[in-house]
């Protein structure tokens, strides 16, 4: 099968990471996944949340928003309260940083990573928390060269891909036309060490078999670890430490 942008089920859309996208953030990147462009930013405050304080960790956060016009038709500001959508998607961000994150050794500070999504063709979420790891990387890896960090604080790196069922055929990486339209569709979220942080997987039209899932879970495995590779490169090429997986 050829989808509807030419690529075959198994494959990507072309990704792009590019590093210190802003020269004032601590940590930043612009990731682009085919029609899909996310610019992440990392700032370190040096305070934490209430229930952070005296216990000497840090606190990893994220917020997450939509330009008006990164969509079809224009999508409103959120001036006052977030929607449900917008605020799932921060908690995602962040819970997924911070579960490789070890936050013992971030000191009394708060790393806030703003992931803004500039073009919007689907897949916005898991580019987000792809961007956002290496956003924080970069961010960790300044605070190192200063003296502020004496170890790496990550114990391993973190990336997440859509896939779905269209016609009953396994497609990885969903742009936005082939998310609308598919049956069944997860977003899934994996550290290099092969553990999963959060499966997010719903059956739109109809339910789905345990058979399938393993073949979603499976496509989703082999197109997160490219990302990881990805990942890597674009560390390496800015001097941070490479993480290598444990298993």
């Amino acid at each position: 099968m050829i989808r509807n942008d030419g690529r075959r089920p198994n494959e990507l859309r072309p990704v792009t990471i590019i590093p210190n996208y802003l020269p004032h953030a601590e940590g930043s990147v612009l990731i682009d996944m085919g029609g899909t462009s996310v610019l992440c930013a990392v700032s370190v405050e040096n305070r934490v949340p209430r229930f952070a304080l005296g216990t000497g960790e840090g606190w990893i956060t994220a917020e997450y928003g939509m330009l008006p016009r990164s969509t079809n038709t224009r999508t409103p500001r959120e001036r006052s309260a977030n929607s449900g959508r917008t605020a799932e998607i921060q908690r995602l961000v962040g819970r997924s940083l911070r579960s490789v994150a070890k936050l013992g050794l971030l000191g009394e500070r708060t790393f806030v990573v703003d992931c803004d999504v500039i073009k919007a063709d689907g897949g916005t979420r898991t580019a987000s928390i792809t961007g956002a790891y290496v956003a924080l990387a970069l961010a960790l890896h300044k605070l190192m060269e200063d003296g502020s960090l004496k170890t790496f604080p990550m114990r391993s790196a973190v990336a997440a891909i859509s896939c779905g069922l269209n016609d009953d055929i396994a497609l990885l990486d969903l742009n936005y036309e082939e998310d609308y339209s598919a049956s069944v569709d997860f977003n899934v979220v994996m550290t290099e060490d092969g553990e999963f942080v959060e499966v997010q997987g719903t059956g739109e039209s109809h339910p789905f078999s345990r058979d399938a899932m393993n073949e979603l879970f499976d496509l989703a495995d082999g197109g997160i670890r490219q990302l990881f590779e990805m990942q890597r490169a674009v560390l390496a090429e800015a001097g941070v430490v490479s993480l290598e997986p444990s298993s």
